[in-house]
């Protein structure tokens, strides 16, 4: 079991360290640990996200599945939050956000938002907080 003190560690490609900082610093709101000539390091609503500069790893078309990542949230109230600062700064979200598996207890709402290299992002929140795992 994860201890709370541990964070998550995620490594992705990037295409650019400007373009990738002002989207997850300026506008997702996540803070920027560290920045080399070759990567930047974030605190990703607490985990780390680590964006290593390699534009020829850049996927070509973003797609929901199978590779993803993000947040589940436990509370609506943050959810509804990041949902209104992504709609805000504009970014863009790979299709409107919708209610996955409604009618039964794992019922959620979802939105996927793309980064600047076509990493694709989900944030989450169940309705039943006991269905996050």
């Amino acid at each position: 079991m994860r201890d709370p003190q541990n964070v998550f560690h995620l490594a992705i490609p990037c295409r650019d360290l400007e373009e990738t900082r002002a989207f997850y610093v300026e506008r997702l709101g996540c803070r920027l640990a560290r920045q080399y000539d070759d990567r930047i390091t974030l605190d990703f609503f607490g985990d780390q996200v680590v964006c290593h500069l390699s534009p020829d790893k850049v996927d070509k078309v973003p797609e929901m599945y199978p590779r993803h990542f993000g947040v589940t949230f436990r509370e609506r109230a943050a959810f509804d939050a990041l949902l209104e600062r992504a709609r805000s700064q504009e970014l863009q979200l790979l299709q409107e956000p919708f209610e996955r598996f409604g009618g039964k207890r794992e019922v959620h709402q979802t939105f996927f938002l793309v980064d600047p290299a076509n990493n694709v992002l989900e944030f989450k929140c169940y309705d039943d907080p006991e269905m996050m795992y």
